[in-house]
């Protein structure tokens, strides 16, 4: 499978397949495909697996697309303004997205759902209780609010990071929360009383508008 990723805002991942090769998207992911790409809508996985994607925050059923007789193109538009960024999944190499970032992957990518195993980090932290978890092996394109910045932690190396600004890390880093200390700062500051506090080693990926702030900044301007 090879790709290319257009378009700003609001970015498209086109994929050129060979022939019999699969992506699997959400329910109403794909935007436009050559007429030779044949749809097959899955669970994926079993019941079980299919409402943790809906709990995760995608839809209950995938869709499986096929090349059929030859080489074939498929398109995943983003739903949002910001950026795809196309990861590869290892067995070595898990990660964790924000909700509802998973966009389309090759059949050799897993997606479930992951619970916070602390409660104040699911609570507090602004990132939910759960995220989703990508397994297995293969090109994941995931959807990321805004425009994606990247940082490589080392081990015990520790990044903090605003409410909803988390967009995806290796599952080999951790996630705590952390409190704005002092009264003025949580009163007047306009960041909450929590920020997000990710530790390494692993790659961070933030995002530069989360769907939130937008809504946020929005209704602050439709009220002006």
């Amino acid at each position: 499978m090879r790709y290319r990723i257009e378009g700003t805002p609001l970015p498209v991942v086109i994929c050129e397949l060979q022939a019999n090769e699969q992506m699997i998207t959400e329910s109403g992911g794909m935007s436009w495909m050559s007429p030779n790409m044949k749809m097959e809508t899955t669970s994926n996985g079993g019941v079980g697996k299919a409402f943790g994607r809906m709990f995760s925050g995608e839809s209950l059923f995938q869709n499986r697309y096929t090349a059929e007789g030859g080489p074939g193109m498929i398109a995943f538009a983003s739903s949002f303004p910001g950026s795809i960024r196309a990861v590869e999944i290892t067995p070595d190499r898990p990660i964790i997205a924000q909700k509802s970032a998973f966009l389309a992957c090759e059949t050799g990518v897993d997606l479930s759902i992951f619970f916070q195993k602390k409660f104040g980090a699911g609570f507090f932290g602004g990132e939910g209780f759960i995220m989703q978890k990508l397994t297995g092996s293969g090109t994941a394109f995931l959807e990321i609010d805004g425009h994606a910045v990247e940082y490589d932690l080392a081990a015990g190396q520790e990044l903090v990071i605003g409410t909803g600004y988390l967009a995806m890390m290796d599952a080999t880093c951790t996630m705590d929360v952390v409190a704005i200390k002092g009264a003025k700062n949580v009163l007047l500051g306009g960041e909450g009383l929590f920020n997000t506090l990710v530790r390494g080693p692993g790659k961070v990926i933030v995002q530069t508008m989360p769907a939130s702030k937008l809504v946020q900044a929005l209704g602050v301007s439709a009220n002006k």
